[in-house]
């Protein structure tokens, strides 16, 4: 038993070590991000080019399927086709130099870029809680794209706050207005804020069974008021204003108030609609408008969506074309609140296996 508790005291003192050691790594290397400049209003942006990830799926399984001979002859083939590619561009570059007018010069440029395609993915809640994120993103994408480009923003959510998603669509909006073509595409909801934000784009994709709509206003209020009557508990809510306090949770609620708040969905109803017809003006608004959502071929049907196809699908066909590019604003974590989350996991690993081993 005192060889036990020894090893459990020597084994305590290399855990404190190996976490002490952790713990300055840590802050040195946040001092080298931030030395670096790679800290940018708490977070980084992150580029991935889709291509070169469906070429490096292709070249595996190539690599299982094909011959070794095969595979390298066709990898040297389309290095071979890639060098050209670049040659033809410096040789367009080239050209561009030497026009005499700058109005010549723009307009061998806007030929002479090649597409590209900035995907942004936004998951929303009830918050809306990734607006900060694609706002940066949005920052992002348009200091570069210009009308020859195109944005994909792959969309998911059961929508939430009328004041967050509207924000959002706003973002979207930005977009539109350069006059960058914007597909907004759904796999699995855009519905109620979701869909006001997918409405923004020039073409809406979804899903075969993605649930789509949803243009209608919903809001609850619970009231305990009675059962704090039967307890003998008085709440008084005190206002300034005839409408500042339509409907209370504690107070009693009077059907004036209740009207009034009515009142008050039905023309937040009336914008939702109105924004919408002024994004899809060939829509059926009170067909669609009743606050129901639907699946993707009736969606279709309806006109809510324009096409049928999932994310995975369109994004492949545009690399075939363009060249692709994921843009994700990636929020700065610090060093130590990586390794209190690692530690937490561990702990909770730790629990979970000794409440099993308990339970035997």
């Amino acid at each position: 038993m005192e060889y036990l508790f020894e090893y459990l005291v020597f084994l305590a003192e290399v855990v404190t070590i190996v976490v002490a050691i952790v713990i300055v790594l840590s802050v040195i290397a946040g001092l080298s991000q931030r030395a670096a400049g790679e800290e940018n209003e708490g977070g980084r942006l992150r580029l991935t080019k889709i291509n070169d990830r469906v070429k490096g799926l292709r070249r595996a399984m190539e690599a299982r399927l094909l011959p070794e001979e095969t595979v390298k002859k066709k990898h040297k083939q389309e290095q071979k086709a890639e060098a050209q590619t670049q040659k033809e561009k410096q040789k367009l570059l080239k050209q561009e130099a030497k026009q005499k007018s700058s109005g010549d010069a723009e307009e061998t440029s806007q030929e002479a870029d090649e597409k590209r395609v900035f995907v942004l993915r936004f998951e929303g809640d009830i918050k809306a809680s990734r607006l900060e994120q694609l706002r940066l993103e949005v920052d992002a994408v348009l200091t570069s794209a210009t009308a020859n480009d195109e944005v994909v923003v792959v969309l998911e959510s059961p929508g939430g706050m009328v004041h967050s998603y509207g924000l959002a669509a706003s973002q979207l909006l930005r977009i539109r207005s350069r006059d960058i073509p914007l597909t907004a595409v759904v796999d699995k909801v855009a519905a109620s804020g979701g869909y006001m934000m997918a409405a923004t784009a020039n073409r809406i994709l979804a899903a075969p069974f993605a649930l789509v709509g949803s243009i209608g206003v919903v809001a609850q209020v619970p009231n305990v008021h009675r059962l704090l009557k039967k307890n003998d508990i008085d709440v008084e809510v005190l206002t300034a204003g005839k409408y500042k306090r339509t409907l209370t949770t504690f107070g009693e609620n009077t059907d004036e108030g209740r009207q009034k708040f009515l009142e008050e969905l039905e023309d937040v109803h009336a914008l939702f609609r109105e924004f919408v017809v002024e994004q899809r003006a060939n829509l059926d608004i009170d067909t669609v408008a009743t606050g129901e959502a639907w699946y993707g071929k009736r969606a279709l049907d309806l006109g809510l969506v324009d096409e049928l196809m999932t994310s995975d699908e369109y994004l492949l066909s545009l690399c075939e074309q363009a060249q692709v590019y994921e843009v994700r604003w990636v929020e700065y974590q610090k060093p130590i609140d990586r390794f209190m989350g690692k530690v937490n996991g561990l702990l909770e690993s730790s629990s979970g296996l000794l409440d099993s081993w308990r339970a035997r």
